[in-house]
């Protein structure tokens, strides 16, 4: 890896080079606001006399090369009062520069969330912006704002039902999505089984979610990466925001430490349903918490330190017999260092842990797993001039997966205790990208990510004949677990399996004229790690495990191709999309597979592969008293696992029926339509409305095809996999927010947020079952849903 990481710094070099062969001064800074001096993303910096600009990185930095002269630069960034300022460039000068919130008029609304207006110019398609403010409008379930809840209005993500964990990206699993929290990753974004995520709305600053033309800095998963940055908090003044629903209440707190120079920010929030339930005689618990912090320390102009957390847990109890307590905990100290006022770095320290526990009195035992990970990574942003810009970096991550560790609860518990074997990986990757503005139409960014991934050996592993932990039944045509002949137990002192691969990106776009553009990608995409779950949603007791000698890393090749349009000088906009993704080594299990507490997950696994292809569509309206979307969904999404050859299994007849008879079945994930209308209406300084509606073809599931007598009991039998769907799925959300016009005379302001969910009380079935009717004895169908028409009010507070 040395070699090719050494290349890769040779290749930025000779770029580098390359761009200064024009004498040029830079012009250089950060872009904050004024009242907090947090730091602005995706702010534009524009030189109307050269008709060039640039936009700030995800700390507010941004650089230009100008020759000297005289300039009026326009500062933008919608919400916030444009910033017309005259320079005389004569020599490389920083300008730090703060922008001051628009007043919101009636008579002249303005659109706070300009991140999600759709940029022509640049190559980067695939990709959506949702400002805070947007989420929080939105109408959602027990009227808590939901950063998951609002991405799954947009075209190609969807999830798994009402009450269902994660989200899923263009017919991809939840566990194939990367989800970053400050570059710190998030393995379980939900909270109460998938009720409400890990992400205090109160507490983010920026929200991008990548579904194709991934940029070479990401890596690790193949449908997505979603990354959410926290405010660094106010260093000018302290204040304090919050909100108290009916089900949960939030507080956060953010002040200067020193003042313009320090700030500190926690937020926290918590669930308190549970305490009502002694009230009906339920002894049962459930309900969460979690605390969001940071500090940020200005050392100089050149050096800043970040440090930054999370830490959330659930828990769920029956009694005090049945305890499931789990969460995540992250932290990352980052360090952002100016080399020069063209180039830009961050070091970060990151640490990720995902830890889940079960206590079970009734038969006297605790059981805990999880994963943990370290990750070192450091990144550079070059800018060579204001058409050529690089991006590169080391990123190396190590891991440590418990998969399930048995402790008895007492001494007279008859329970011996047990460590599963523990797992370990190291994850390296070296890349390169680059944003090339080639031409005013064209625009390009390419690059290239090398990913090495070493599965540490361990302290037992199986040794199976021909090395196939899985025989074929030819009689029964099953798969059979096969016996092992022998144990490896070397430890870690030995590699298991190393895999290495490339993963070119390209991004291109065409500016057909000022409105219009053709934009394209291709993406390659690694990941080494699996979600052991063979349920359509994920639930906190699967277990991540990585690649290795049975298990292979999958692998994704997506093109997508996309026309986009700005329409009445962007008061609408209008993005198209269709796309085709394939994904090799993707896992499958055998019928009656066991996941949990298994030693050998080899023994239940077959490598087989995925694909999906659509077309997406999102109409906008981005300006004006009413704003929103309408996105609609075309789409299909497919797995196969055909019998493995006589080669995969070292000579073993090749006589494989695989799984579903080796033919193409629905993924749980697949939605032939889905389409989500959301509108928000400002009816004057008071009353703000909100409604979003959702319709989508069922998800699949098996049905029984029939059923046969066995010793008195009828037992179902099924056909082939995700043959049959449930009923179509729709609802419609409204919402309406109450902010009094005393608030303009006051220190602390209110609003009151009312909202229904499911508005017509759609009985949406979660699942259907199939049972005996005690009275009639025929089978009948049993529609089971979650949720009918909830109503619910919070107070909004800041001051």
């Amino acid at each position: 890896m040395n070699r090719i990481t050494y290349l890769l710094f040779l290749f930025v070099g000779i770029i580098s080079f390359s761009g200064f062969s024009q004498e040029k001064f830079s012009l250089s800074g950060t872009i904050s606001e004024l009242k907090s001096n947090e730091t602005l993303i995706g702010v534009t910096i524009a030189v109307p006399q050269l008709a060039t600009g640039v936009t700030t990185n995800e700390y507010g930095f941004y650089s230009l090369a100008l020759p000297q002269g005289e300039y009026t630069l326009e500062i933008s960034y919608l919400g916030y009062q444009t910033l017309t300022k005259t320079i005389s460039l004569t020599q490389n000068t920083k300008l730090n520069l703060q922008l001051e919130e628009a007043a919101e008029q009636l008579e002249e609304i303005v659109l706070v969330e300009n991140v999600e207006k759709t940029d022509l110019g640049t190559p980067q398609m695939s990709v959506n912006n949702l400002a805070v403010k947007t989420i929080k409008k939105i109408p959602v379930v027990l009227g808590e704002s939901d950063v998951l809840k609002a991405i799954v209005l947009l075209p190609g993500v969807s999830n798994a039902g009402e009450g269902s964990s994660g989200f899923n990206v263009r017919g991809g699993s939840a566990d194939q999505n990367l989800i970053l929290l400050d570059e710190a990753t998030i393995f379980n974004s939900s909270h109460l089984f998938g009720f409400f995520s890990v992400f205090n709305p109160d507490a983010i600053k920026d929200i991008k979610l990548f579904k194709g033309g991934i940029p070479s800095r990401y890596g690790g998963r193949v449908s997505s990466v979603l990354e959410i940055f926290q405010k660094e908090g106010n260093s000018k003044e302290f204040k304090a925001n919050g909100g108290i629903g009916i089900v949960a209440s939030r507080l956060l707190l953010e002040g200067p430490i020193i003042k313009d120079k320090a700030a500190f920010l926690i937020g926290g929030r918590s669930s308190y349903a549970h305490l009502f339930l002694p009230l009906f005689d339920i002894d049962n618990k459930a309900y969460f918490y979690d605390l969001n912090t940071k500090l940020n320390f200005k050392l100089n102009d050149n050096n800043n330190i970040f440090l930054s957390g999370y830490f959330g847990r659930d828990v769920f109890s029956i009694s005090d017999s049945f305890v499931n307590t789990y969460g995540n905990a992250v932290g990352n100290l980052r360090w952002n260092h100016l080399f020069s006022d063209k180039l830009f770095s961050n070091l970060s320290l990151i640490y990720s842990d995902y830890y889940y526990g079960l206590k079970l009195d009734f038969v006297g035992f605790e059981w805990n797993s999880g994963i943990q990970n370290f990750n070192l990574k450091y990144d550079l942003k070059h800018y060579l001039n204001n058409n050529l810009q690089i991006n590169y970096g080391l990123n190396n991550n190590y891991y440590q997966f418990n998969p399930g560790k048995i402790v008895p609860s007492s001494e007279d518990s008859g329970i011996v205790e047990e460590q599963l074997i523990q797992k370990y990986a190291n994850e390296f990757a070296a890349y390169i990208d680059v944003e090339h503005e080639i031409t005013d139409q064209l625009s390009v960014e390419y690059g290239l990510r090398v990913s090495n991934f070493n599965r540490l050996g361990q302290d037992e592993i199986n040794i199976y004949a021909n090395n196939n932990p899985l025989n074929f039944n030819t009689d029964l045509l099953i798969y059979e677990k096969a016996d092992p002949i022998g144990l490896n137990t070397e430890g870690r002192k030995n590699s298991l399996k190393t895999y290495t691969n490339l993963e070119p990106r390209l991004s291109m776009s065409y500016r057909l004229d000022d409105n219009n553009s053709i934009k394209s990608s291709y993406t390659r995409l690694a990941q080494y790690l699996h979600l052991l779950s063979n349920t359509s949603s994920p639930t906190p007791l699967d277990v991540w495990t990585p690649s290795g000698s049975f298990i292979k890393p999958q692998l994704l090749d997506q093109y997508a191709l996309g026309y986009f349009r700005n329409i009445k000088n962007g008061d609408y906009s209008l993005e198209t999309e269709v796309y085709y993704k394939k994904i090799q080594n993707r896992i499958d299990y055998i019928d009656g597979a066991n996941l949990i507490a298994n030693n050998a997950i080899e023994q239940v696994i077959l490598n087989g592969e995925a694909r999906s292809y659509g077309l997406e569509v999102l109409l906008r309206k981005n300006e004006g008293r009413f704003q929103g979307w309408l996105s609609y969904t075309l789409s299909k999404s497919e797995q196969r696992t055909p019998g493995r050859t006589a080669t995969e299994t070292n000579g073993i007849s090749p006589l494989e029926t695989g799984i579903n008879n080796g033919a193409w079945y629905n993924t749980p994930y697949d939605k032939t339509h889905d389409i989500s209308l959301f509108g928000s209406y400002e009816f004057n300084e008071k009353w703000n409305f909100n409604a979003n509606f959702v319709f989508q073809t069922g998800q699949p599931t098996n049905y029984p095809i029939g059923q046969f007598e066995y010793q008195g009991l009828t037992v179902p039998y099924y056909g082939l996999r995700n043959s049959e769907r449930l009923p179509t799925y729709n609802r419609l959300d409204i919402s309406a927010t109450l902010t009094p016009l005393k608030n303009k005379d006051r220190k602390i302001k209110g609003e009151w947020v009312f909202s229904i969910y499911n508005a017509y009380n759609r009985k949406n079935a979660a699942s259907i079952n199939f049972s005996n009717n005690n009275e009639t004895g025929a089978n009948e169908a049993v529609r089971t849903s979650i949720f009918g028409i909830v109503p619910a009010v919070t107070y909004n507070f800041k001051f």
